[in-house]
């Protein structure tokens, strides 16, 4: 990398630290080009992406963000997993850390507040904004449709007790 090269990188990832919510960072040594796709695929599924970092270029982008924190994170083989959903990262990066025991979740950043690994697997255990946001509107839709069920129940009642009494006048 020549130096406008490196100026370009630092700057994009200043933006990637400071805009993003979450940032997780990880040991990658070990995986193979295949691997290291999957979990890119998985991670471009999610909402994420995953990018192997140069610790002392990548720690020139943390100065003056709010992950500047996870400074001492970058050391030896580091890759970062980053989304605008706060949970998307975390998420993925711990499901494919339990089945690929090369992958270590080193820790990360939640807006600014420093997580170790436990941090990232707790949030990756959290529900992701589309589970929450459909959670809350089956919890607004389901009073509604029991009112409908109390309001037809009546009718319904009503209805059957005429026909047993018509079904009772024509067997007599």
């Amino acid at each position: 990398m020549d130096r406008a090269q490196k100026k370009e990188w630092v700057a994009s990832l200043h933006d990637v630290f400071s805009a993003m919510p979450v940032v997780v960072v990880t040991h990658y040594q070990g995986l193979t080009v295949a691997e290291m796709s999957e979990l890119r695929r998985r991670m471009r599924e999610a909402g994420g992406h995953f990018k192997v970092t140069k610790n002392r270029l990548t720690k020139l982008a943390l100065q003056g963000t709010p992950s500047e924190a996870i400074a001492d994170l970058f050391q030896g083989p580091t890759a970062i997993g980053f989304s605008e959903d706060p949970v998307a990262a975390p998420k993925v990066l711990a499901k494919f850390a339990k089945e690929n025991e090369k992958l270590v979740v080193l820790g990360g950043a939640l807006e600014g507040r420093v997580l170790d690994a436990d941090g990232v697997k707790a949030l990756a255990d959290l529900p992701s904004l589309d589970e929450l946001r459909a959670r809350l509107v089956g919890l607004l839709q389901t009073p509604a449709q029991r009112i409908a069920s109390v309001l037809q129940a009546p009718g319904g009642q009503l209805a059957r007790i005429l026909s047993a009494h018509a079904e009772k006048q024509q067997a007599a």
